[in-house]
């Protein structure tokens, strides 16, 4: 069944076994396991309901406004860098670019030693085999495009190791139009495998509401109340949906789950909710090639390297697809230097760099807060690190790409200009200022704000996500984690919503 918000007139009621806020990694899976098991679910979603015959037209001028937060424009409290989130039925795995990492064991490790937590690679395995499994992630066999293959080239050029990325595709076609929807459902998204999975098992899908508010006493949590969205952006109406469940499963994302939480004035002993919130700090750099790139084509992420990842302030490099908006958006320069570039797009090769954040001791995220509207604003912690990290970046990206037969290097960065020798692009770097607003950073990934962990005092939730103090009250996202993950989050969020819901 399905309750559209946006079609709504008037206020309802509804009673289940689980209500579960969010339909991403988290949420839709948990959703599936429980529906399994016969249990009565519902599941709450802000975004709407879109299937893949909507994204034919392949257009970013449609998914962004209609797919993303805050119509794409999501930022820090600072301007500083744009976030982009998904926001439909599916959430970030219906937009995503289908990379899929297990936790890195570096990054299980650094948890074990300063948070105690007990998880390893093989205690995760079997959960993460299953989650492959089920979801078709695999190596990509086809061979990259020229974007992805250049990396590789440059990275190979200078003597230092890349790899092959796994993907969660089935009958790919290769275009390379995964952020604005798949358009023949070979991504093996939440949208078209447990959704569907769920829908068939008697679960209740609801679309276009606001998750506003858990009401809650002594402990128990008995009824979310929820609000109409009749538009695409974040103005509710005036109709209520009311759920009355036995559980509540909050997937709603690591700047969602914490806002909620917090509209909801949710016990918090640790003082951590909304707190130590990472997001994957990514800096670009962009290459112009004598011949064509075409980045816009074909699996948009198949090569990586983290040949940089444990060193320093580590990084890991991955390429975009670069379509037009999304670059014309990018791109610091203005005017005729901006029309310019925007007609090398079919020779611009792009690296970016995505730094691993809360691994340092001044490396402590961002704070998700409430604005005076009730809705979520992540006020993020520029440190001394993040700019020494965003510095290497740049130039090992550049080194890279002049390995592998770049004409000309160009940082993203508002006082750059391109290079064509890495010896002139360091002596440029030198001289930029790595503050807030100088370099462009963006993140597709948030994580935090409502860690899991040992004891009350030190996190937000227990090891299996329930929230300290409550009896029905749970957390199943990227919330859940105490650092960034140092890969692309989804299969570690699969992973452990498997342990806990199989």
């Amino acid at each position: 069944m399905i309750i559209d918000g946006s079609k709504a007139f008037s206020n309802q009621t509804l009673e289940v076994d689980y209500c579960i806020i969010g339909s991403g990694s988290g949420g839709a899976f948990a959703a599936s396991l429980l529906s399994e098991k016969g249990y009565k679910v519902a599941i709450i979603e802000e975004g709407p309901y879109q299937k893949t015959s909507d994204f034919k037209d392949m257009r970013e001028s449609r998914a962004y406004p209609e797919l993303y937060q805050e119509l794409a424009s999501r930022k820090t409290k600072n301007k500083a860098v744009n976030i982009l989130q998904g926001r439909n039925v599916g959430g970030g795995t219906t937009v995503n670019w289908t990379t899929c990492f297990r936790t890195p064991e570096n990054t299980l490790k650094y948890w074990r030693d300063n948070f105690d937590l007990p998880f390893t690679s093989d205690s995760l395995a079997h959960h993460f085999e299953v989650c492959e499994k089920r979801f078709s992630i695999s190596p990509w066999e086809i061979p990259p495009n020229t974007n992805n293959s250049l990396l590789a080239k440059g990275m190979s050029a200078l003597g230092r190791e890349y790899g092959h990325i796994s993907r969660n595709v089935k009958d790919c076609y290769n275009l390379g139009y995964c952020g604005v929807g798949c358009p023949t459902g070979a991504k093996q998204s939440q949208l078209v495998t447990s959704i569907p999975r769920a829908l068939a098992l008697g679960a209740i899908l609801a679309p276009r509401w606001r998750a506003y508010r858990l009401a809650h006493q002594f402990g128990k949590v008995s009824r979310l109340e929820a609000y109409n969205l009749p538009g695409l952006g974040n103005q509710t109406g005036e109709i209520k949906l009311t759920i009355k469940a036995r559980e509540f499963i909050v997937a709603a994302g690591a700047i969602g789950t914490p806002a909620l939480l917090m509209r909801s004035r949710i016990s918090d002993a640790s003082g951590l909710l909304g707190k130590r919130t990472f997001i994957h700090p990514t800096v670009i750099s962009g290459a112009i090639f004598e011949d064509e790139v075409q980045p816009y084509l074909g699996a948009p992420q198949s090569i990586y390297s983290d040949h940089y990842l444990w060193q320093d302030y580590g990084f890991k490099l991955e390429v975009p697809p670069v379509h037009p908006v999304l670059l014309a958006s990018t791109l610091m320069q203005k005017g005729d230097r901006h029309r310019e570039l925007m007609l090398k797009l079919n020779n611009l090769q792009v690296c970016i760099a995505l730094q691993r954040d809360g691994f340092f001791k001044d490396s402590v995220g961002g704070n998700v807060e409430l604005n005076s509207h009730g809705e979520p604003v992540l006020d993020y912690e520029w440190s001394e690190a993040m700019g020494e990290g965003f510095k290497q970046a740049l130039l090992a990206m550049a080194e890279l790409q002049f390995a592998a037969g770049a004409k000309e290097v160009l940082p993203i960065h508002a006082s750059a200009s391109t290079c064509t020798s890495i010896d002139q692009l360091s002596r440029m770097l030198d001289g930029l200022s790595m503050q807030a607003l100088a370099v462009k950073v963006v993140a597709a990934h948030v994580m935090g704000g409502a860690c899991f962990g040992t004891s009350e005092k030190q996190s937000v939730t227990n090891l299996d996500g329930r929230v300290w103090r409550y009896h029905n009250l749970s957390v199943m996202d990227g919330s859940l984690f105490p650092t960034s993950i140092a890969a692309n989050p989804m299969l570690s969020i699969l992973g452990h919503t498997h342990r806990i819901y199989s």
